[in-house]
């Protein structure tokens, strides 16, 4: 990004903007608030049975175990659980055994629990596999499912997860991608590439996950703590110490969340800056891959690299760490709390006023209610690592787009003259690039734009389309602002044919129909004729259907470069630009493109920028920039009969006895 609009380093939302992406965040999934309340409602379905899962325990250790007969109990079952055994009152042992093993195998078919802690609880849940940087957490974030239970409903459950999850992340990417794509063409010039793919792919499953945390872990956390106190109250309501300590959980976690959470989220920032770092050095290197080589620099090159990807797995290191910290500055309180509640109830169980089978009734649900405290009492904590992906998404939401100014209308098609007049364009380091030119490009003309490298020739034509938008000065087509019209009908008009070429990994086809899409196959070809490229082509082994590969590496450079004028020669449009189309091309190509942009000037006003003569000379006009002005204009004849003049010197220092 532009040194105008992006900092070096992402900087901390602090607090109060985190709650800010919270709430934004919120307002993203809105598209999707049917499905997440359905997930909401099979999460709290899921967690009902977890308040039966310790009955059957209780049962077995009491009547079958203890021999305790049904009904002599010191405390009645729950209304739901006594009509249960209703059935079973007077039974031997071995028929109770039996019955709770039937009831258990149903909890297994339906639910997947099984046992009488959590850890006998069953779940479901899919990840992807898992390195520990930042990138593979979190792209198995994009793909992943969970329910609390496992069985038919855990299982329909994951499955529902599972598709949400990707639904809202590929909605999001998409949505990612296209802003990118609307952002000025000067926005990526001072960031890496690399850097956007990183926030595309890896950090927009911050949205999901926070959306995850904030919505159902206090409603499903919250809800089912309430209904473990209820419960534990209406059985054991003589003895408040039991659900009163659950709640003295709940206050250790927001007391320990609280003073680790800013540091937590810039640890997690840091940590996706170090991937991202990773991830725009490896696509630098892939990218200049035959530089690298051709240097001999492989070993600096995977230096670099080692540093960057090493990097990025200190950072999740740190970030390890931290939670570790807080883990222990947790671990404390909680089992100081824990002693005395289990203290507490191995008295009353000595004492004879409650069983064996309420003990273990009491540590189950006391670890129910305890996991759910934790988990809304780190809440806060939670969602800083997500706040670190959504500040790094927004950023580039929020980067400034091209906006319409209002009343623009769609603009005609071009009938004479494209002019520029007194423009001035400067940087946003300063460096200025045009100092007040002027230039006319009239249809059925040829015009070229020669000078030395850094004269701002390719500056100067990005502002026909757009691209970039001059400080003074103005472009018309026909006498009409530019800036009156909008950008789509004023881009319809203009093709380029870019320095460097642009090529896709598709078809030859494919890539010539990016221009034209409708095109006919006649079209097809008399483009690639005019542009010197047919015949190559049809020699390529499948002919217009033949694979590139990575952009267009199957050919040379040279056919990339035909390819690419054919290409804008399909769009048929009004404006053709082309810069430096001849630098790749050999003498007899050459002057075939020569002749073709001679043909097409009839119906079009064509733009070359070019340093060698041979493409320039036959042009109608010639402009010749230097240092961001137009200091000599003319025909070649015209600007080579001036002696001393600025091109006649251009043009002789290219002739082969100039020396």
């Amino acid at each position: 990004m532009t040194a105008a609009t992006a900092p070096a380093i992402h900087a901390d939302p602090g607090g109060l903007g985190t709650l800010r992406l919270l709430v934004r965040a919120l307002r993203y999934v809105a598209p999707f608030r049917r499905r997440f309340a359905q997930k909401l409602a099979l999460l709290l379905a899921s967690m009902l049975p977890l308040l039966v899962l310790p009955w059957p325990a209780k049962i077995v250790l009491d009547h079958v175990i203890e021999g305790i007969p049904i009904g002599a109990q010191a405390r009645p079952y729950p209304t739901p659980v006594a009509a249960l055994l209703d059935g079973l009152v007077g039974q031997e042992p071995v028929w109770i055994l039996l019955a709770v093993v039937g009831f258990q195998l149903a909890l297994v078919a339906l639910f997947g629990a099984a046992g009488s802690g959590s850890s006998e609880r069953d779940s479901a849940d899919a990840y992807l596999s898992s390195g520990q940087d930042q990138a593979t957490r979190t792209d198995n974030e994009a793909n992943a499912g969970f329910s609390v239970t496992s069985g038919l409903l855990g299982l329909f459950d994951l499955r529902f997860t599972i598709r949400l999850t990707q639904a809202v992340n590929h909605h999001y990417r998409g949505r990612l991608f296209e802003r990118i794509q609307a952002l000025p063409l000067a926005t990526f010039d001072d960031q890496r590439i690399g850097d956007a793919v990183f926030r595309v792919l890896y950090d927009t499953p911050a949205i999901t996950s926070a959306v995850y945390r904030i919505l159902l872990t206090p409603v499903a956390a919250g809800a089912f703590a309430l209904a473990v106190v209820a419960t534990l109250r209406s059985l054991y309501g003589d003895h408040p110490v039991l659900w009163q300590a659950g709640a003295a959980l709940l206050g250790i976690g927001f007391a320990v969340a609280l003073p680790f959470a800013g540091m937590l989220r810039r640890r997690s920032l840091a940590a996706r800056g170090a991937s991202a770092a990773a991830t725009s050095s490896l696509e630098e290197g892939l990218a200049n891959v035959l530089a690298v080589q051709g240097l001999g620099a492989e070993s600096h090159a995977r230096g670099h690299f080692d540093r960057a990807s090493w990097g990025s797995f200190q950072s999740h290191r740190a970030l390890v760490g931290l939670g570790m910290i807080i883990f222990l500055a947790a671990l404390g309180p909680a089992l100081w709390v824990a002693t005395r509640v289990f203290g507490y109830v191995a008295g009353l169980v000595i004492e004879g006023e409650l069983s064996r089978g309420d003990f273990l009734l009491l540590f189950t649900y006391y670890l129910m209610l305890a996991f759910a405290c934790v988990e809304l009492g780190s809440l806060w904590l939670r969602v800083q690592e997500a706040a670190a992906g959504l500040s790094r998404v927004f950023f580039l939401m929020d980067l400034p787009s091209e906006q319409e100014a209002p009343g623009v209308a769609t603009l005609a098609p071009l009938a004479s003259e494209v002019r520029i007049e007194d423009a001035h364009f400067a940087f946003a380091d300063g460096t200025r690039a045009l100092r007040g030119v002027s230039l006319a490009l009239r249809v059925g003309e040829v015009t070229a734009l020669v000078g030395p490298a850094g004269a701002g020739k390719t500056t100067l034509a990005y502002l026909l389309p757009r691209f970039l938008e001059p400080q003074a000065g103005r472009v018309h087509f026909d006498g009409v602002d530019v800036r009156t019209a909008t950008r789509a009908s004023l881009r319809a008009q203009v093709s380029f044919v870019f320095q460097e070429t642009a090529l896709f990994d598709a078809t030859v086809e494919e890539n010539l129909r990016l221009a034209k899409p409708g095109a006919s196959e006649t079209e097809l070809r008399r483009a690639a004729r005019n542009a010197g490229a047919d015949e190559f082509i049809r020699a390529l082994p499948e002919g217009y259907r033949t694979p590139l590969g990575r952009s267009g590496g199957k050919l040379s450079g040279g056919q990339r470069q035909r390819l690419a004028i054919a290409r804008a020669l399909l769009r048929d449009p009004r404006v053709l630009i082309l810069d430096e189309p001849t630098s790749a091309l050999d003498a007899e190509t050459e002057q075939r493109l020569v002749e073709a942009l001679r043909e097409a000037s009839r119906e079009r006003a064509v733009l070359v920028i070019a340093h060698r003569l041979s493409t320039v000379r036959h042009a109608d006009r010639i402009a010749f920039l230097e240092a961001g002005r137009i200091i000599e204009s003319g025909s070649h004849d015209e600007l080579m009969a001036r002696p001393g003049g600025a091109y006649r010197r251009f043009v002789e220092l290219q002739r082969p006895d100039a020396d």
